[in-house]
């Protein structure tokens, strides 16, 4: 397999998974902009989205969208724990996170990074993830991981997209809860491994 990734983007969040789950992969960084990868290769022509993650498979086949790519991962690795099994309450559960994360915290952040939003806008967008920081700050309370004690692909995916408050300007010590997550998460050698990993990775 061999998963495109850009430092930073939400491709974090498989990369983690497959570092949890010891599945191995190659790793080929993308540059978002020109849409090369470090190969050379025309990223367009690989995943014709142009964003990341992407997940070649070793049939050949692509596998995109980070929601769809976490639960692959960790059906190939059920031992890891990381997604519950299908046709369970707890699986829906699961799903049930990763579309809150992907819709609402995910996507909440895009207006931040667009440098031609306006001012006005940007600040809308910072206040409606406020209210969802509140809404997970609840959620987490007393529990280590979204799912209750097992950590699973859902939490790769909420650190990863939590890690771009400090881009963005948001302090989440407001939210003392989820600073304690992110650190706590941050601390897994599969996090520590997959974040090295990337930043050792040739550039375009």
């Amino acid at each position: 397999m061999k998963l495109y990734f850009s430092p930073g983007a939400c491709s974090l969040a498989p990369h983690i998974v497959l570092q949890e789950a010891g599945l191995p992969a190659e790793i080929e960084r993308v540059d978002l902009r020109s849409k090369k990868t470090a190969t050379g290769a025309d990223y367009m022509a690989i995943n014709p989205k142009g964003y990341v993650p992407a997940l070649q498979l070793s049939d050949g086949e692509l596998l995109t969208e980070v929601t769809t790519i976490l639960q692959y991962l960790a059906d190939l690795a059920p031992q890891s724990k990381l997604a519950p099994a299908f046709g369970t309450i707890e699986r829906y559960r699961l799903l049930e996170w990763l579309n809150f994360i992907a819709t609402e915290v995910h996507k909440g952040f895009a207006p931040t990074f667009n440098p031609k939003q306006p001012e006005e806008a940007k600040q809308l967008a910072v206040e409606g993830l406020q209210r969802r920081f509140d809404y997970l700050q609840a959620q987490l309370e007393g529990h280590d991981f979204l799912m209750g004690t097992t950590f699973t692909v859902a939490d790769c995916y909420l650190f990863t997209t939590l890690r771009w408050t400090k881009y963005v300007g948001i302090d989440l010590e407001r939210w003392p809860v989820l600073a304690a997550y992110v650190a706590r998460i941050g601390a897994r050698p599969s996090v520590l491994a997959a974040v090295a990993a990337e930043k050792a990775a040739p550039a375009p």
